[in-house]
């Protein structure tokens, strides 16, 4: 019994490590999307392009996000902003972005 828990333990664990792997896949696909829209304007449609291609629905399902046209849309509206992946996870863009949103209310 102990090694069939500890070989569900390690299996998950795998899975977590798979689903994380997937997920930088996608940032990266986020990112090129953000520099292409840079430099020749076509971002959001490329992210797009790629999201609704088969690989991209793969990619989608084997991070955990469930590939419909909702994430599409959030897709190209992520890309259509113009913050790369690593500025919009970090801490002092949240933060920046939290006091902006309270200046709104107020």
């Amino acid at each position: 019994m102990r090694d069939f828990v500890d070989g569900t333990a390690f299996n998950n664990e795998q899975g977590n490590r798979a689903r994380k792997l997937f997920a930088a896949v996608v940032l990266a696909a986020l990112d090129d999307a953000i520099a292409d829209d840079k430099k020749y304007g076509n971002g959001p449609e490329q992210i797009a392009r790629w999201a609704r291609s088969r690989d991209g629905r793969e990619v989608l399902s084997c991070a955990g996000i469930d590939p419909n046209e909702r994430v599409v849309a959030g897709l190209m509206e992520f890309v259509g902003r113009g913050v790369r992946t690593s500025v919009a996870l970090s801490r002092e863009e949240s933060e920046r972005r939290n006091a902006a949103q309270q200046a709104e209310a107020a």
